[in-house]
């Protein structure tokens, strides 16, 4: 079995729910512990037992294809049983509740509930109501907090480093959980983070958390160290933010051109689904400096992290 890392704080929380609140030994041992993890992928057998016996339910509310199946990966790599529950598949068609749905997969035994919904707030909800180890998979535009902890690891593993380096976050911040969870963690880990794009998008609001807000992006690109972009979320708009996507790519996509613009080593980053063509073209997403498959590699390794801390090390039960 991996030997994660280890330190004489022990970990306490049966819930990972966002990176707000989180002590930055908290944060730094969850990626450490994912290093130490992703030693596992590199082998013949791509399993330890650590979660052997124990039972996690995938409760999807809202449709994904890489959180999804990465926490299923993951899980099973720790040895876990793996039950995949959608929205249409569940009883919340039949008018069951959240609390219910979930206190039935309880007592049927789960240990691990790994939720995705688009309420803000669901899985602090559940957590609080269930004894099983509740893991938030992104709650409405709140947090996503796995993304964000795969996002830094891959930085720190290309860069380094954490501390000090300029990470611009480019796109719809307004709506984004995964761009306020990375903000969360890298101002905790002492990095610099501007937020960029349409002002309806980026309001000047944000910057009480500590970032910088800016509506120039090529002002920005030359600075940064990392660039992190963000999908349009249509699906969570009730209004028009833009005049259209031909103008947002103007102003804002990462084409070609801006991105003979960047630093050497600047790392191009993208949570996806990508959009080509709106915020980056393929040739840049495609691109020596685009990490972007890296960052789905190493999702892997941060949910590991994440199971193995909540509801491995001392267990859920």
């Amino acid at each position: 079995m991996v030997s994660p890392a280890t330190t004489e704080r022990p970990w306490t929380r049966k819930d990972f729910l966002g990176i707000r609140g989180l002590e930055r030994w908290e944060l730094e041992r969850l990626l450490d512990t994912a290093a130490a993890f992703k030693e596992v992928g590199t082998r013949e057998i791509k399993k330890v037992p650590a979660l052997r016996g124990r039972t996690l339910v995938n409760f999807f509310v809202e449709p994904s294809t890489r959180t999804r199946t990465s926490f299923e990966l993951a899980a099973h790599r720790l040895s876990a049983d793996v039950i995949n529950i959608s929205a249409t598949q569940s009883s919340l068609t039949k008018g069951e509740t959240l609390k219910d749905t979930a206190r039935n997969l309880e007592a049927l035994l789960a240990d691990i509930i790994v939720l995705r919904h688009p309420s803000a707030g669901a899985s602090q909800f559940l957590a609080e109501r269930l004894q099983a180890s509740v893991i938030n998979a992104g709650d409405g535009a709140h947090e996503h907090p796995t993304q964000a902890l795969l996002d830094v690891f891959t930085i720190r593993e290309k860069l380094g480093r954490v501390e000090g380096l300029h990470v611009v976050i480019l796109g719809d911040i307004l709506f984004s959980r995964v761009a306020r969870s990375n903000l969360h963690l890298l101002l905790a880990l002492g990095a610099r983070v501007t937020l960029c794009g349409p002002s309806t998008l980026v309001p000047r609001e944000f910057e009480v958390l500590g970032c910088t807000v800016t509506h120039d992006l090529d002002a920005v690109l030359p600075e940064a160290d990392v660039i992190n972009l963000l999908r349009v979320q249509h699906e969570r708009q009730r209004k028009e933010y833009f005049p259209s996507l031909a103008e947002y790519t103007v102003l804002f996509g990462l084409t070609k051109q801006r991105a003979a613009r960047l630093k050497p080593g600047c790392l191009v980053m993208h949570p996806g689904p990508i959009n080509r063509g709106v915020e980056i073209d393929s040739e840049v997403a495609d691109g020596l400096q685009s990490v972007i498959l890296e960052q789905v590699t190493n999702g892997l390794a941060a949910r590991m992290a994440v199971l193995y801390l909540c509801a491995g090390a001392q267990g859920v039960r």
